[in-house]
This record gives structure tokens, sequence and C-alpha cells, in this order.
């Protein structure tokens, strides 16, 4: 591959990102499912000082003309915080049992419940103390699916892990956890939900579930188990016509996987691609671009932008091997993140429609930041958009052919099929079809 993967070592979905999130606790992997952390890598956030993209794949980053600066002390307008506390020492009845750790993380998830944004939590000095480390090394353990939290801040599955322990057990994309081991999770964030459900190989956990459409909820025991991390999974025969792959996240070797994937297909005479992104949930950021260079000539992937206005472009660097294959992509309502920015950079290049569904929406830049009580939040920082400047966050990527239905299995099957058709007129309507 053209660019080494030494951007985003943590994910962008769960997956981290979150965008980047996982139940192998993708977003607890400080830096996150779905988190693109590599701006930090090049920019100075203290002192705003900025290095300016070359052609080695870094990103190129568009600075402010003043850098803003946080406040080193207590704000005036947070001043009523410590007006309570001093009331409540004072005057409350129970004011003897007062527990200030308590109270302080109270007020931190108060003042994130504000924001309304799910993606932005407080995280406990036990979860923060969760070591993830191992969800890049190959496989890890755990049951094996990717959630992330919905609008209203319930958590979500957002696709189970192909062959996992909670596929098997019945898990399904759009599943809503409401508890874990007979213990409510309502108000938890997605890191202090997947660190109650994450857990060793062999021991098992209990999951009270709200199937999708469904009123009452159920109650499923999964055996954790160990959970191999595989993205590329080549779903058309060798002598199809198409190749038809689906990619199940972004890995740091996904690009190069899918690269020898389609070499192979090609060399058998295989004529167009289906890429099909539906129910993946995202993944690491510079696997996305790498991807994106094997389609395009050149231009832009994608842009974010800060809470300070600086916008950060990322861009190919140079024309892959395959922008003249006939292509299309596959989405649904559970493709999300990095799938998003996939897609995205596909439709404004004009370079592959988008067959299925409207995506999931989760299009932002998640970090996790420590706290002096061992605790820490994890914050968005930024959003994506596409090259032509739509965002992704919370409103998604609209399909250029939309193919939908009420039963999954028939609708997926008919996405694949009206993606076919879509690759047969592609291959007609060619040059070297026409004989030109």
């Amino acid at each position: 591959m053209k660019r080494a993967n030494l951007l985003n070592k943590t994910p962008l979905p769960y997956v981290l990102v979150a965008i980047f999130a996982a139940v192998f606790v993708a977003a607890a992997a400080c830096g996150n499912s779905d988190s693109a952390t590599a701006p930090t890598a090049i920019v100075d956030q203290s002192s705003g000082e900025v290095t300016t993209a070359s052609d080695d794949g870094f990103p190129e980053v568009i600075p402010l003309d003043v850098p803003l600066e946080a406040p080193s002390e207590v704000a005036e307008e947070l001043r009523i915080i410590w007006e309570a506390w001093a009331i409540l020492t004072r005057d409350h009845v129970d004011r003897a049992n007062l527990d200030p750790s308590a109270m302080s993380e109270a007020a931190i998830r108060g003042m994130l419940i504000a924001l309304g944004d799910p993606h932005t939590n407080y995280v406990s000095p036990e979860t923060f103390a969760v070591d993830s480390n191992d969800i890049f090394q190959g496989e890890f353990e755990g049951i094996g699916a990717h959630v992330s939290a919905n609008r209203n801040g319930i958590i979500v599955i957002v696709a189970p892990i192909a062959g996992g322990p909670a596929e098997a057990a019945g898990i399904r994309p759009g599943d809503q956890i409401l508890g874990v081991n007979g213990e409510s999770i309502e108000g938890l964030s997605v890191l202090e939900a997947v660190a109650l459900i994450r857990g060793p190989k062999g021991s098992t956990v209990s999951l009270e579930v709200r199937h999708l459409g469904a009123l009452d909820p159920v109650i499923i025991d999964i055996v954790r188990g160990v959970i191999p991390l595989t993205s590329v999974l080549v779903r058309s025969q060798p002598d199809d016509k198409f190749l038809h792959v689906r990619l199940t996240n972004f890995y740091p070797e996904t690009a190069q996987e899918l690269d020898d994937a389609i070499s192979k297909a090609v060399a058998n005479g295989a004529q167009g691609l289906v890429l099909d992104v539906r129910d993946n949930p995202g993944g690491l950021l510079s696997s996305v671009v790498d991807i994106a260079e094997l389609f395009l000539e050149e231009g832009l992937v994608l842009y974010q932008v800060d809470g300070a206005g600086k916008r950060t472009n990322w861009n190919i660097s140079g024309p892959g091997d395959y922008t003249d294959l006939p292509m299309v992509i596959l989405a649904n309502g559970f493709s999300a993140s990095a799938s998003e920015v996939l897609a995205g950079a596909m439709q404004d290049h004009q370079r592959a429609q988008l067959i299925g569904e409207s995506t999931f929406g989760k299009g932002s830049v998640n970090i996790l930041r420590p706290l002096s009580n061992g605790g820490g939040m994890f914050i968005t920082t930024s959003r994506w958009y596409t090259p032509l400047g739509r965002l992704i966050q919370d409103i998604g990527l609209d399909p250029d052919i939309e193919v939908t239905g009420n039963d999954p299995r028939d609708r997926d099957v008919l996405q694949l099929k009206r993606a076919l058709e879509e690759l047969e007129s592609l291959v007609a309507a060619s040059p070297a079809s026409a004989g030109v």
C-alpha cells in the first residue's frame, strides 16, 4: 500500500467507533473507535503550531488565524456550581453524608448531558483503567459485537461480528441493550456499558435486550469467546463475473487485504466490484483513506472541522490501481462512521453509486481525556464532512438507489440483486464493452 498506517493506530468505532464503538471496547482504546486522533500527531494543540501536509500521506491541516486558548481558571459562569456545593455542605439535612467524589462525578455527567451529544461521556476510573490494546492484535475476548449510543443515549448494537458468540446467541443489528447481569445500564456511557459486557473467554454475561421492532425485552445469556478480527470477506465465487466483498470493519491491514482480493479476482476475469459495507460500524480513518486510494485518481477523501473552526483535509497521495474498475457500494442503516466516510467520498467523486438505505449518521472524532480522579471524558472534538461538504453526523448519507424492505433477509438479497444489475449496466456502457 502507498501509505503505511502511521496514523490512527487507535480505532475511529465503534467504532472507538463513537463513532468509533465496539463491545470489545473499541471506544475504550483511548483514541478510539472512529476517533481520528492523527491530527494531534502533527498539530500542537497548546501552541497552535501546524505542520502542513506533503506527499507522505499525512493530512493537510488548515490552521486558525488566531488559535483559541482554554481558560486557566474556573469560569465565572461555573461559579454557581461552587455556590451550590457550599450551600449543601452548610445547610442540607444530610450534609454529614455527602460524598464529594460522587457529587463531582454527578456534576460532570450533568454538564455532559446538557450538551445533547451521545458521543461525549464521562468515564469512571474503573472503566478508564480497562486495557483494550488487544483489539488490534488480531483477536480479543468478549461477545463479538459493535455498539454505539443512539440520539437518546440508549446503547444499541450496530453489528454483531460474523461468527462471534453474540451473533450465535441471536443478537442482531439495531438491538437495544437495556441491562447487563440484572443491572440497568440506563445513563451509562458506551465505554461504561462496554466495560460491563466485555470479559474473558468462557465466562457468561446476561444481557437484557430489546430486539429492533419488538415491544418487550428478552434476556440473552452469552458465553464470551475469542473473537478473530477479520474484515475482508469475499462473498462471490472465483469464476463470478463480479466480485462481491463485504467489509466488516476497517483494521490496519484491511486495505491491503482488499487490494489482494481485487487483484486476484480481476486476474480471474472479474469485471466489476460490489463493495459491501452493510452493518459495518467503522474503524481506522487511515484505513479508509488507504481504501479510497485504490479507486480514486486524486483529491479529497474527507475533511474534519473542530470546535475552533480549524479544518483538516485528508487527501489521497496518488491514483490507485482500480480507478477504472466498475463498482457500486452497498450500505444500510447500520453502515456507520468510517463506512460513511468511504461511501461519501465515492459518491462525491462520482466514482460509485450508493445502493441500499440511508446510513447511520456517525461522523465525529472522539478522544479520551484523563481527569485527576483517575477517570476521564470521552469527548467529541470535531465532525467529518464529505469532499463536497456534506455533514455526516446525525444525518448520514442517502443512497443513490434506494432498496429497502421489512424482512431483513429479503432486503439483503434485493439490495445485492440491484447492485449486480447496476454493475451489468456499467459494464455494458463502458468503452471496452462498446468496442471503442
